[in-house]
């Protein structure tokens, strides 16, 4: 069914201004949201030469590579990522990487990748002390709401999300005081302080499966309008929806699809629920980036165009090659801030450390960890 409404801060008269408890937004995407080094905790710079040594230590990892990326530039990241899978092991750390990590990263420095709920789950199961988060802030925050006592890393805490900086948690309480009694759903796409407002968080995984799950006639889902409105026509719960979209997946269009379709009407499409109505109405499939990820797995389509982020349809080729992978793609400029040397300088340093508030953690780790034990 359609989404019963939708609301953004231009319908609340009384809606603070500017920074809420700390947090950005949307106007304020960039500013620094983490702990600074700490003293004296900085290990040496390590050689970042191209030698014979760094050759055969990383030709492995190349091989995962080898079709995104060209040889002559393998020489330039090599160096860096030795170093890096050494400082891992000198600082007992381990790093978790979105899908939307470029393949240098998440095919040859991460421990851990997948989707945003994939890592939720394994940040449960990290044995290590130190946790290095490539990706955005907002999981970051994540790995760090589940692992209290654990040092969280991000390498740039610049790293925003126009999702998470639509909406504050002064938003969730004037949307409660709005519609009393109405459950709310916080996509993780959030800062802690919306996940400290709210009964549940979800993933595009299994935001159906989420929304149901609270047995209501009506559900306040927040902050993406296009994900409210795919989870809308898959059940017959009345969804209350925010004005937030994401800047990479906003600007597919329906009409971008069907000229490819024109071109070439074998093509397949995946696209993912983010995206506007009309581009979904012409994808062969809609999911989450596991999902996705799954898809291509599952069916080897001959040419395929994957509806989101150009680092992922990067990481499908290199373990998939035989898909002929064709633009269109976004870029991710938050995801971009994310670069082998700002993890290399991360790991060395310890910087920057991804902090919150106890009382605010308490509260927002219960709507993550409902939606965890949910899944299991």
């Amino acid at each position: 069914m359609p989404i019963t409404g939708i609301y953004g801060p231009d319908d609340f008269a009384n809606r603070p201004h500017g920074r809420i408890n700390g947090q950005v937004n949307v106007q304020d995407i960039s500013s620094p949201r983490a702990a600074p080094s700490r003293a004296g905790a900085a290990l040496p710079m390590p050689s970042l030469d191209w030698t014979p040594e760094v050759e055969r230590a990383t030709a492995s990892l190349y091989e995962r590579v080898k079709h995104v990326i060209p040889p002559i530039e393998w020489p330039l990241l090599a160096p860096t990522i030795k170093a890096i899978n050494e400082l891992k092991r000198a600082r007992n750390a381990v790093i978790l990487a979105h899908n939307y990590q470029a393949p240098e990263i998440f095919h040859c420095v991460a421990d851990i990748g997948g989707d945003s709920l994939q890592l939720a789950v394994e940040a449960t199961k990290v044995k290590a002390g130190i946790i290095v988060q490539c990706g955005v802030h907002f999981m970051a925050e994540t790995s760090k709401l589940l692992n209290p006592d654990k040092t969280v890393l991000i390498p740039d805490s610049r790293a925003g999300c126009s999702l998470a900086a639509s909406i504050t948690g002064a938003d969730v309480r004037l949307l409660r005081e709005r519609f009393p009694g109405v459950p709310v759903v916080a996509y993780v796409n959030t800062s802690a302080e919306v996940k400290a407002e709210v009964d549940i968080c979800c993933t595009s995984s299994n935001a159906v499966q989420v929304v149901e799950s609270l047995n209501a006639p009506s559900v306040i889902f927040l902050p993406d309008r296009y994900l409210a409105t795919y989870v809308a026509s898959k059940t017959d719960v009345r969804i209350i929806a925010w004005k937030g979209a994401c800047e990479v997946h906003e600007r597919f269009t329906g009409e971008e699809l069907r000229n490819l379709r024109d071109g070439d009407p074998t093509v397949q499409i995946i696209a993912h629920p983010e995206c506007p109505p009309d581009v979904l109405a012409e994808a062969d499939f809609t999911g989450s980036t596991a999902h996705m990820i799954n898809w291509v797995r599952n069916k080897r389509p001959r040419r395929l165009v994957m509806i989101t982020e150009c680092s992922m349809a990067d990481n499908v080729r290199a373990e998939l090659p035989d898909v002929e992978m064709l633009r269109p793609c976004n870029l991710c400029p938050h995801m971009k801030r994310i670069t082998l040397a700002n993890i290399l300088e991360s790991l060395r340093t310890l910087r920057e450390e991804v902090t919150i508030d106890p009382a605010l953690a308490m509260r927002a780790r219960r709507s993550v960890e409902r939606m965890i034990n949910l899944k299991n």
